[in-house]
């Protein structure tokens, strides 16, 4: 189902739930009015009054204010909302139904208190504990399957992890073994193992600094200069891109695919990587783009490493409603620009 057809039926539900309790709402007080236009008009009221109610509170007051923990502002304008609304109700109501007991509603505050402004406020008390507890089961699903993708991720990484302490044996009689003069192989050797020991002793499944993922970045980008010599690369660290942390490995498949999908020019003119770092109000910035000859966004999807699909699957997990992805590919660039909320 795709998330156009998703947003829709949830839509229709909603819209099915409030014409299923308008009507048992109306069965159940039609007897209390003069006719049934006067009730299906009262009845009317009523349910968009709380329906207004219960969304402004479930999809503004409780992710704006409750979730971050500002409960006494919260309280504040919950009450205040229902308080001013059920007054406002009451007018109509008493100009539809001819009861001057609601228009004057002060002079029977107690009633009007009893009788109309308190089962209000439990009715949409009632709402937003819904919308809790449906979030809190949402909430517990995610862990559920981040633990789930953390412990595979954990487990390919054990099975991947063949005597490190070997082939790192191994890699340092390699570098012996080339000659002193061949100062490139000697550092693309030296990156090389740096990345290993990264991946193998620095990832485990947890954050990590920044630094770290920056330094993991820059052994990379040194390997893919040293095999593509026809490649100008700038890559742009910001001030205040440092001293937070971030999920490990998160910002490389990005970066292997804009070397990867570089364009074939001849003559002169050369490809060219950008990419941008940067922090500012607690939000991490990361723009790459890259020359290209098309159709990288659709391979990137469907090639044989770290999928677009998998790359989005991943952040949705560990920065739900907190990361922004944009993909697009102009005239010969293709660009990334990752937005993440940082703690």
């Amino acid at each position: 189902m795709s998330l156009r057809q998703t947003i829709l039926r949830y839509k229709f539900d909603h819209v099915l739930l409030w014409i299923i309790f308008g009507a048992v709402w109306y069965f159940l007080r039609y007897q209390d009015y003069g006719s049934s236009k006067e009730a299906i008009l009262v009845t009317a009221i009523k349910i968009f009054d709380l329906a207004l109610l219960i969304y402004v509170s479930n999809y503004i007051l409780v992710p704006k204010l409750l979730y971050r923990k500002r409960y006494v502002l919260f309280a504040l304008i919950f009450i205040s909302m229902i308080a001013i609304s059920s007054i406002v109700k009451m007018q109509f109501l008493g100009k539809i139904t001819h009861n001057l007991l609601l228009i004057h509603w002060t002079k029977d505050f107690k009633i009007r208190l009893y009788d109309n402004i308190i089962p209000h406020l439990f009715l949409v008390i009632a709402g937003v504990a819904l919308k809790l507890i449906s979030d809190y089961f949402r909430m517990q699903k995610r862990l559920i399957e981040v633990a789930k993708e953390k412990a595979e991720t954990e487990l390919n990484f054990l099975k991947s992890q063949i005597n490190p302490h070997f082939l790192f044996n191994s890699l340092n009689s390699v570098y012996f073994l080339i000659d002193k003069n061949n100062i490139e192989a000697r550092q693309a050797l030296h990156k090389f193992s740096d990345m290993l020991r990264y991946q193998l002793y620095e990832v485990k499944g947890e954050k990590i600094p920044i630094e770290k993922e920056i330094g993991y970045l820059k052994d990379y980008i040194g390997l893919q200069q040293l095999r593509n010599e026809n490649c100008i690369v700038q890559f742009k660290i910001k001030e205040g891109m440092k001293s937070f942390y971030i999920e490990p490995l998160l910002l490389i498949p990005f970066v292997e695919n804009s070397f990867k999908h570089l364009s074939h020019f001849n003559g002169d003119k050369k490809n060219e990587v950008q990419i941008d770092l940067s922090r500012q109000n607690g939000e991490m910035n990361f723009y790459i783009t890259n020359t290209t000859e098309g159709r990288q966004a659709h391979e990137f999807s469907e090639d044989g490493g770290i999928g677009l699909n998998n790359v989005k699957r991943r952040l949705e997990l560990l920065y739900p409603q907190k990361h922004e992805l944009n993909i697009s590919e102009v005239e010969g660039w293709f660009n990334v620009q990752l937005k993440i909320k940082m703690e």
